[in-house]
Parts: C-alpha cells; structure tokens; sequence
C-alpha cells in the first residue's frame, strides 16, 4: 500500500482552511467521505499472460467512403478500425439506425463521424445532428469533424454553453452540414428560432447515459421529437439503462444493436492510496509525487472549483506546469487548458468531475485523487481516464 502514514489511522478532523478553520463545506462533505470504503481504492491492475487480439474484418480502405474521405483517414494514420467500429460502420453506411455499446476511449467518435461525412460528401443536402452531454466532448468531436473533413468545404456549428452566443450564431448562418450541441443550448437556439433541427435527417446521440445521469433526458425527447422523418438515428453509450432503451425503441426505427465487450476501465489501472498524517501538510505530500519521475502526465481531481483553482495556482507557485478546468471558467480558457494537457505543454491538469467523464486525454499516466469523489461511480470515472485502451495507468486516492 502506498502510504504515508504507516499507522494508518483515520483523522476524524473537520476540513479546514489555510488559517485552521472548519469550512462548511468540509462539515457536509465529511460524513459521505467516511462512508466510502477506502478498501474500494486498493488493487492491482489485472495483468494476463495472454490477450484476445481483435481481428478487424475490415480496413478502412475496404469501407465503400469517399476518395477525399479515405485520404484523410490514410493521413490520420488509421489504417485498421477499432472493434465499434469495424462492426457499426457497414451498418451506418447502409442506412441502418444503430445503437453502439462500447466504453468511452474505444473510438466510438470517429465510428459515426466517417459514415456520416461520407454520406454529406455524397449528398449535400444531407444534415446532421450530434448532441453530447459535455462541452469538452462536444469540442473534441469539432476537432475530428475537422480531421477527417479537411478539403471537403463542408461547415459545422458548435453549440454549447458558456460561449459567445455570436459567434454560434454567425456559424448557423452558414447552413453548416453539422451542428454539435449541448442539450441545453441546442434548445435555447431553437426556441430563439435561430436553429430548424426539423431540417436534419440524421441525428447522434452520444454518451447517452451521462446525459440521461445529467437530467438531460427531457431535453432529449423534446429535440429528437423535433426533427423529420425518415431520418437516420445513432445512440452510442457505455450502458444501456432502461429509460435510454425505451427512448431508443421510441424514436429508432428497426435498429441493429453493435456491443462490444470490454473488461472493466479500473481492471487496466493500478490502485492504491496515500494516507496523510495528522502533521503532514496535504500539498507537501503531492509535491513529493509530483517530482517522481514516472509521474509524467497527472490528472488531479478536486470536488469545489474554488479548490481545484486554488491547487492549480500553488502548483504553478511550486514550479509545476499546472492548470485547471471547472465550471466557472470560460469555455475558452478551459479549452486552452485540455489543448496545452494533450499536447503535452501540461504535466498536471487540476479539474473538478467535469473532466471524469467523455473526454480521451491520451497517455495519462495518473489520476489523482486529491480529494475523495461523492461515490464509487464517480471514482471509477475518474480513473478512467488513464489505462485507456491496452495502456496501464495508475490511480492515487489521498486519505486522511
């Protein structure tokens, strides 16, 4: 066990503020903080002598795509599809309503995405629809779009929350092929009369669970109600939970289910956790992490946007390349801050749950939990963001 305290005794102390008060925050947070089983946080991650190897059926230069559209898949460097993919791209291109069942980091965006910009390829006319549950996902699913549709000339709209109404605006002017969009936003624009989503004839769904989690199911039957028909429909989710299964039975139209099996996203990590002691200052222990070697790329997660922008900060004080997302930043600054993550010009990005769920960060080395998460759920999203695909991560759960 990676501890600190090798006594490992619980502190039963309130939190506190940097001058030694209880915070009110930490007196409501402290007895579902004591109901976790910290035992939870503790496990090796699964390691097997011999692994399934997936044989795709097809490449995607077998795929009947656009020339244009093949070209820039060859010059991405994809040349075999991921499992969902391989299994929901023939589907898609033939005109079938899909619903794909697969983990979030198993390729699920461009399974949808590559049918669907041939199809506008093929026919102009053709217009899309993708709604997701976060602005980050939505942001990512931009930056593929871009990807895969360079040199075609066709337009997208991003709509989401937190940023300039105008410039949504003016990209809508545009008749773009695509609009990605956040619940929320997407129906403000409609009740503005700004966006006719009964113009599109395809629709996405994406993350369907985690909006379904975010009490977006309301807004989604209102908007899919919306649009014509026929139309093509995509779900994709991680599960399948029962209010998601009558919707997609409400508004799919005989479609073909695609799930593919993976094992759990906490069996690829490793899980331990570090106990601080009744003397030992919380930011000098993940100092002494952070300046480990094979700490290379960290997410941190905090619960309060207030701590996880003050942790950045004293980081940074510290030396450390750090930044933060939370929900009171601007949509930009917190673009910038995943942007800088990606491409390596962060080691530590501190976030708030926002973070835990829909994005792929590659090669994350460790999730931290600096603070402990609401329930187990959230944990496992959390640590989901390292170990992704055949990789090994590493999760860290600081306990008092």
């Amino acid at each position: 066990m990676f501890s600190r305290n090798p006594r490992g005794k619980s502190s039963s102390r309130p939190s506190v503020n940097r001058a030694g008060r209880p915070t009110s925050r930490g007196r409501r947070r402290a007895p579902q903080a004591r109901a976790l089983d910290l035992t939870q946080f503790v496990k090796k991650a699964i390691q097997t002598t011999e692994t399934e190897v997936f044989n795709p059926k097809h490449r995607f230069a077998d795929f009947e795509m656009h020339s244009k559209l093949k070209a820039n898949v060859a010059a991405a460097g994809y040349v075999h599809p991921t499992p969902i993919q391989d299994g929901t791209i023939p589907h898609i291109l033939n005109g079938r309503d899909v619903i794909g069942i697969a983990n979030t980091g198993t390729g699920k965006t461009a399974a949808f995405l590559l049918p669907l910009i041939h199809k506008t390829f093929k026919h102009r006319t053709e217009k899309v629809l993708i709604i997701v549950p976060t602005r980050e996902l939505a942001l990512q699913i931009e930056d593929e779009l871009r990807k895969f549709a360079t040199g075609s000339g066709l337009c997208s709209a991003l709509c989401i929350g937190g940023a300039h109404m105008g410039d949504q605006l003016r990209s809508l002017s545009r008749n773009p092929s695509f609009v990605i969009g956040t619940p929320g936003r997407l129906k403000d624009l409609i009740e503005r009369k700004k966006l006719h989503i009964a113009e599109f004839n395809n629709i996405v769904l994406d993350e369907v669970d985690r909006m379904l989690d975010m009490g977006f199911i309301n807004d989604i039957k209102y908007l899919v109600a919306l649009m014509k028909t026929p139309r093509q429909s995509l779900f994709f989710s991680a599960t399948m939970p029962r209010e998601i299964l009558d919707l997609a039975q409400k508004f799919l139209n005989d479609p073909v289910t695609i799930t593919i099996k993976s094992r759990a996203t906490s069996e690829n990590v490793d899980q331990d956790i570090v106990r601080v002691g009744p003397k030992e200052e919380k930011i000098e222990v993940l100092h002494n992490l952070l300046i480990m070697p094979e700490l290379k790329k960290v997410l941190i997660f905090g619960r309060t946007k207030h701590g996880v922008e003050k942790l950045a900060s004293r980081l940074e004080d510290r030396g450390f390349k750090a930044d933060s997302i939370h929900g009171d930043k601007s949509q930009s600054q917190r673009a910038r801050a995943l942007r800088r993550f990606k491409n390596d010009e962060l080691t530590v990005l501190v976030a708030t749950d926002v973070a835990a769920r829909g994005l792929d960060i590659p090669d994350v080395t460790h999730v931290i939990n600096y603070e402990l998460p609401e329930n187990y759920e959230d944990y496992i999203h959390r640590i989901g963001r390292t170990g992704r695909g055949d990789k090994k991560g590493n999760a860290l759960t600081f306990v008092d």
